[in-house]
């Protein structure tokens, strides 16, 4: 592929998943502005999240069924006026099913990653997948940055406006440099819905790198949809714009991404996995102590984006190897279940903060942290298991002669 091209799905994929994270860091203002608690005001995350679920199952899938092209060009359309609505909410409802729609239309980065998948060759997939995704990782931490950032400077309302042009214009380039891809199937919308869960029943790593997935950015979820009130209150006392610089904390997640990538296309996904979430277990006894700690935090942080965006790049190199045909249905398959793990977490967070602190949200990521290393263990014993390593009885080799 093109660097050129390669570069600018990238940068597309960052500017649309970065839609739903634009709220993260203005939690605490937007919660002052329409006077409910913080707890409530954290329900944007999950409003958003859901959305990008419920577009995960209803428009990826059309991916392998329509012309790609024009099928991402008319959903950043949609994705422009929802972010417009958002930026016009006269009160707290309106603004949620507002974020609903952007969370549902967002969804188009994950029809730009298999688009890469599927024009990239076969030696160069993995490191072609893992640039493209790091566009995507960095735009989910630039989001918190440039939303902090920009609602100091003019509100939290102009965040969302702003990214409404922005999505008019990305329409118009990708219009111009995306070449038209067929198609590839003919079934019905109904079938391909179907095939979906046919997928998940008969492909075993999908499955368990599914399982991988919810468990990663569970975590995500639990420490970003709460770092806010976090930082907003004591010791800290931050503003919006400090806030959000806590994202590019995280940039060392879009290295690890091109890495992940890299090991996969070498064949070492297995033990980067293992790798990646003994990472994320550390992390948490870090960020635990973030309460009194700004450095323990932001090792904490930087260590825990690392494991996460590693173990995603990981997972969707494995998972786009399956089956070629049907790479938009395995991300439908794949992201459905991360983003649906994403807004059951950051709704446990929120609940858990209001009740138990800093200490109680550290609690629940290391948990889902030690969760998936466990999950890990037992796969490779199992692998073992199966190619008679564990229950092989050597017998002494015989004397010479």
């Amino acid at each position: 592929m093109p660097r050129r091209l390669v570069a600018l799905m990238a940068f597309a994929c960052g500017a649309a998943v970065a839609n739903i994270y634009y709220a993260q860091p203005l939690l605490s203002t937007i919660a002052h502005d329409f006077a409910v608690s913080d707890g409530t005001a954290g329900l944007l995350v999950t409003a958003s999240q859901v959305g990008y679920a419920v577009g995960l199952v209803l428009l990826v899938p059309l991916g392998d069924l329509l012309e790609r092209r024009r099928l991402i060009v008319r959903i950043l359309f949609v994705t422009a006026l929802a972010l417009a609505a958002t930026a016009a909410s006269p009160d707290f409802v309106l603004l949620a099913g507002a974020l609903v729609v952007v969370g549902v239309t967002s969804v188009v980065a994950q029809i730009l990653v298999p688009l890469a998948s599927t024009l990239a060759a076969e030696e160069e997939r993995g490191k072609v997948v893992g640039n493209v995704m790091s566009g995507l990782l960095v735009g989910i931490l630039v989001a918190r940055t440039a939303s902090g950032i920009i609602s100091a400077a003019g509100g939290w309302r102009l965040v969302f406006a702003l990214s409404a042009g922005l999505m008019l214009a990305l329409a118009a380039v990708l219009r111009g440099a995306l070449p038209e891809v067929r198609p590839t199937t003919d079934v019905s919308y109904p079938g391909l819905l179907r095939s979906v869960g046919h997928l998940v029943a008969e492909q075993p790593t999908l499955r368990m790198r599914m399982l991988y997935g919810t468990l990663g950015m569970g975590q995500f979820s639990v420490l970003w949809t709460t770092i806010a009130f976090l930082l907003a209150g004591s010791p800290y006392h931050y503003g919006d714009a400090t806030i959000g610089l806590f994202g590019l904390v995280g940039l060392v997640g879009a290295l690890a991404a091109q890495a992940a990538g890299r090991m996969a296309d070498r064949g070492h996904h297995h033990r980067s996995t293992g790798v990646f979430f003994f990472a994320m277990l550390i992390s948490w006894a870090l960020i635990a102590t973030g309460k009194s700690s700004l450095a323990a935090l932001i090792i904490g942080i930087t260590l825990l984006d690392f494991g996460i965006q590693g173990a995603q790049i990981t997972n969707q190199s494995v998972i786009y190897s399956l089956v070629p045909s049907a790479r938009s249905r395995l991300t439908t398959a794949y992201m459905t279940s991360v983003f649906a793990s994403a807004a059951i977490c950051s709704a446990l967070a929120s609940a858990i903060y209001d009740t138990g602190g800093w200490r109680g949200v550290a609690a629940l990521g290391g948990g889902l942290a030690a969760l998936g290393l466990l999950l890990w263990l037992a796969e490779q014993w199992l692998a073992r298991r199966r190619a008679g390593v564990i229950w092989e009885r050597r017998s002494p080799p015989l004397p010479p002669g």
